[in-house]
Order: C-alpha cells, then sequence, then structure tokens
C-alpha cells in the first residue's frame, strides 16, 4: 500500500477548498463545462473587479486541472481579498489600485526571451500559453510587508519557459522586466523610479519545481491588478521578487541588479528569501497577518518552504542577510 506522507506545509485536498465562494464556483464550472464562458462573464460571481478579465481570449482554458502536490497549508483567502488588496506600483503606491490597473491593455502582448540562449524569440502570449501544459497550484504568499494569503494560481512551470528558451552554458541568471507605458500605468510617469520594474533569478532557482509563471486566478484569467497575463510566483520568497506582467526574459551571466534594489538596497536585496530571524530594518519579520483572518501568525522559514528549496543556499550559510 502506498502511503503519501505531506509536507510540512501541505493540509488535505478539504481543508483547502473549504472557501465556499471559490468551491462552488469551480465545481459548477467542471460540471457545467462552461469554464470559458463564466470566466468571461464579469459580474456573476463576485465583483466586477475580481473578474475584470472580460473579454479575455484565454479565458477558455480555465478552470485548469489542480496539481495536488501543492497547497498551501491554510484556507484559501476569499478571492474579493486577494484581488482588491495588491501592490502594483505602475499604478499607484498604496493597495487600492485595482481599479486604475484595468486601463492595461492585453492583447496585443509578446514576450520576449533573449539573451545568452540558443535563438533569441519573440512569442504572442496565446502562443506561448498553447505550448505549456497549465495546471493549478494553492500557494501561500507572503509580503515584505508581513500580510499574507493563501491562493490558487494557475499556469506552469518556469522551467517549462527556461528549457523552451534553450539557454546556454553561459546563462547563470534570469532577468525579467514588466511592460513600460506611461499613457497606461501612471506610477510609470514618476522619474523617481528606476523603471520598469526588473527582477531576476538564478537559474538553479528558475528552474526549481516551485518557481511558477502564473497565468490565472480563481479558475479564471489572471487579473490586471494581479499581473496580468504573466506573472512570476516563486512562494518561498517576498512578494516584491514576484514580478508582474512580463514582457521580458532575458538570460545573462552577471547577477541583475533589481527594482527595489535599485532603489533602496539596503532594504531590498536580490535573495529576499522569507526569513522570520532576519528582521527588515523597519520591522520585525517574525510574525505575518494573514488577510482571511486579520490576525497575526508566525513566519516560517522560506515561507514553510524550506524542504524544496533550502539546498540552493548552502553555499550562503545560516546567518545569509536577505535584504543584502
Amino acid at each position: 500500500m502506498l502511503i503519501k506522507i505531506r509536507k510540512s506545509w501541505e493540509i488535505s485536498e478539504n481543508e483547502t477548498l473549504s472557501e465556499s465562494q471559490y468551491v462552488g464556483r469551480r465545481d459548477i464550472l467542471k460540471t457545467m463545462g462552461l469554464g470559458g464562458l463564466m470566466a468571461a462573464s464579469s459580474g456573476l460571481f463576485g465583483n466586477s473587479i475580481a473578474n475584470a478579465a472580460g473579454a479575455d481570449p484565454s479565458a477558455h482554458l480555465y478552470p485548469v486541472k489542480r496539481n495536488e502536490a501543492y497547497v498551501g497549508g491554510r484556507p484559501l483567502t476569499p478571492e474579493d481579498i486577494a484581488t482588491t488588496y495588491n501592490n502594483f506600483y505602475e499604478f499607484g503606491s498604496h493597495k487600492s489600485i485595482s481599479k486604475a490597473a484595468q486601463a492595461l491593455k492585453l492583447r496585443p502582448w509578446t514576450v520576449t526571451i533573449d539573451g545568452h540562449v540558443e535563438k533569441e524569440q519573440t512569442l504572442d502570449i496565446d502562443d506561448l500559453l498553447s505550448k505549456m501544459p497549465l495546471e493549478e497550484r494553492v500557494y501561500r504568499h507572503r509580503c515584505v510587508e508581513a500580510w499574507s494569503m493563501v491562493v490558487p494560481w494557475s499556469g506552469f512551470a518556469l522551467k517549462d519557459l527556461v528549457a523552451l528558451a534553450a539557454p546556454t552554458s553561459k546563462a547563470k541568471y534570469l532577468v525579467m522586466q514588466t511592460f513600460q507605458d506611461k499613457d497606461v500605468a501612471p506610477g510609470q510617469r514618476q522619474f523617481w523610479y528606476p523603471w520598469p520594474y526588473t527582477e531576476g533569478l538564478t537559474i538553479e532557482e528558475a528552474t526549481n519545481d516551485l518557481a511558477f509563471m502564473v497565468t490565472g486566478l480563481y479558475g479564471k484569467p489572471l487579473p490586471k491588478q494581479n499581473g496580468a497575463p504573466l506573472r512570476l510566483a516563486v512562494p518561498w520568497k517576498y512578494g516584491f521578487k514576484q514580478i508582474k506582467s512580463i514582457v521580458r526574459f532575458t538570460f545573462t551571466e552577471e547577477r541583475p541588479k533589481s527594482f527595489w534594489q535599485e532603489l533602496n538596497g539596503n532594504e531590498y536585496g536580490f535573495w529576499a528569501n522569507v526569513n522570520p530571524e532576519v528582521r527588515h530594518p523597519r520591522w520585525t519579520q517574525a510574525t505575518e497577518r494573514d488577510l482571511r483572518t486579520g490576525t497575526r501568525i508566525p513566519t516560517q522559514f522560506y515561507n514553510g518552504y524550506a524542504e524544496e528549496v533550502a539546498d540552493l543556499y548552502k553555499v550562503l550559510g545560516k546567518t545569509e542577510r536577505l535584504f543584502m
């Protein structure tokens, strides 16, 4: 008899699906076979902001099958919270940017792959989606501001995109950039920010099983305010590493300097791994505020994913400063 031993951060499928709105919607869509139609109808479920995907051409792809190897360890955060409490500095430095983010134009949208790769290429987002096996994963998300949520991302493993890119042996890092359009993103008119938003991972991080490219949320296309049409999820790192609305993947030899490093390298460094023992210079990281309950809970090392990622950082030692 095969006995599955759950990882420290896992709970059962039933516990994870206890958020009634998401469960009901997901089951109804599967039963009726109307995933694309429902996902394209803003307002049948939840508020219009949460369902602002509208006529997204990828709507027919969702919901996708859940990969039960990835569950969040806590009940899901309600959709209306996760889709209205957002950081997206391109549209403002506050949390209430969900309405402003609707100005983002999702088509046409292309993704460029360049740098140390066998062949540089530019793909239409829908062409990229057609090449990738989509699945759903429930991940914990921990912001450096000490709030957290648990959400069902849809998308594909980042290592699949790396394989598509076919990097050469010179590629040591993967650099990602978001869109830049001052006409639709008022935050990008603020010259003191180092636009475009840039982030990076080592190749080893990018090909870790947990690294995930997000294209959907709660069984529908990814809302604009959450980083549509393509964002990164690396759940063992703080949220500012998880770049939104990506348009470029560049494979390089040199470690990149990210958006927040450029802005304030004393507080926001390259690694940004969740560590309750290393405070942010202005607040503790020992606890976090769960957006579902509003209560403070203990923060786990690597956000509870140490078993999967700790080996990546052995050379840095236990006293690694995560904001350097």
